[in-house]
């Protein structure tokens, strides 16, 4: 089934959408409060106005009754209350380009370059439902995706802020465009006036067959192998393969969006979200860790309680497997070698078996030889310990 309207598909956030905002609600309260509580004042928005009014042309119906009947159309078909006053500007610029300035209950939409001159009906119809849909976004639940990308954006501003908010505003924006595109869509009932808009407005190019860049898009994307690097919007042939993909409603959607936008775990390249996962996996890699053994002593279990302190034995153990090259760079399954170790020096009581479990668990991590690197820079071995323990460790792995 194919939607034509927002009732018949929901245009509905994406779960890194929902991710973020749980994640942001949970851990940061006051500062959620606080950005719900930024609210446009009339001032600001007359200010707005006159700003808009001095830097562009506005497109009046009565004088452009025909471009206005296709903004309304994508509003109706987007489910927008046609009540909400709309107006329509074109700016300078000879780059072809559109953008919406978001005001509560107002519809402010720019046109830059000779778009409305370059684009079919079906085209304009895809960019005013793209540009809508962000309205729509930013319009819901009170305006907590709007939130959330204000929070992010500061945050990303901020001196000394951490990588992982300007990575999560970074992905934020990458799948809010993924939305976006699909409001364009739904406006035409058809992804292909959608993706023809797209490839126009980013190559120039004055007709597209859309069937055939599908075709391109499925052909770069199997070559593909890593996920976007795009700051805000994704690649041209990734926006089209997600859309074909959301519109035929396929099960491969989900996974493709996590290899796509996100990619494996990478420590060095973490969001909020990959910093949330990832340290219920660590827990959850302890957990495994000491499954079915006599190892957890109180000294090891202290130092745990230093990193957790609500930690327990049975947290949901997560295997080695877990943390394979298509799951987690090289740099997270470093850092799990590296916190085995801590656990072998904790307690000189118990050292040998401890190290020994973490060589057998090193192994399936595919990082023994980083074990073995850590050994003799952390932990002192010379050449006769080193080789003394890989023997150890070639008996415990046969038994």
């Amino acid at each position: 089934m194919n939607p034509t309207t927002q009732e018949l598909r929901g245009l509905t956030p994406l779960d890194y959408h929902l991710a973020v905002i749980d994640l942001l609600r949970t851990h940061e309260p006051e500062v959620w409060r606080w950005a719900a509580a930024r609210t446009s004042h009339a001032e600001q928005r007359e200010s707005l106005r006159t700003a808009l009014l001095r830097n562009t042309y506005r497109i009046d119906q009565a004088a452009h009754p025909e471009i206005h009947a296709t903004l309304d159309l994508a509003r109706q078909r987007l489910g927008l209350n046609v009540e909400v006053p709309a107006t329509l500007y074109q700016s300078a610029g000879t780059e072809m380009n559109a953008s919406l300035v978001f005001v509560p209950g107002e519809v402010h939409l720019i046109v830059q370059g000779d778009l409305l001159a370059r684009l079919s009906e079906q085209e304009l119809l895809a960019v005013f439902g793209h540009e809508l849909a962000h309205y729509v976004l930013w319009s819901q639940e009170e305006g907590a995706f709007l939130h959330a990308e204000r929070i992010l954006s500061d945050a990303s501003a901020a001196p000394g802020a951490a990588a992982s908010f300007s990575e999560t505003w970074r992905r934020y924006a990458l799948h809010t465009e993924l939305f976006a595109d699909r409001g364009a869509a739904i406006a035409c009932g058809s992804p292909d006036p959608a993706i023809s808009s797209l490839v126009k407005l980013n190559t120039g190019i004055r007709q597209v067959d859309a069937a055939a860049y599908l075709r391109q898009a499925a052909e770069v994307d199997a070559q593909q192998t890593g996920a976007s690097e795009a700051a805000s919007h994704p690649e041209v042939f990734m926006r089209a393969r997600a859309l074909q993909l959301w519109w035929e409603g396929s099960e491969e959607l989900g996974p493709w969006l996590q290899q796509r936008l996100q990619g494996p775990l990478a420590l060095r390249g973490l969001d909020l979200p990959g910093q949330h996962r990832l340290q219920g996996m660590t827990r959850g890699f302890l957990a495994h860790f000491f499954v079915g053994t006599e190892l957890l002593s109180e000294t090891v279990k202290a130092q745990i309680k230093l990193m957790f302190p609500d930690w327990h034995q049975d947290e949901p153990a997560v295997t080695p497997q877990a943390f394979a090259p298509e799951h987690a760079d090289e740099p997270v399954r470093h850092y799990l070698t590296a916190l085995m170790l801590d656990l072998a020096l904790a307690d000189p009581d118990q050292q040998e078996p401890v190290l020994l479990r973490a060589g057998v668990i090193a192994q399936a991590l595919a990082t023994l030889d980083h074990l073995h690197q850590l050994l003799k820079r952390e932990a002192g071995f010379g050449k006769r310990e080193l080789d003394r323990y890989k023997r150890q460790l070639a008996k415990e792995a046969a038994a």
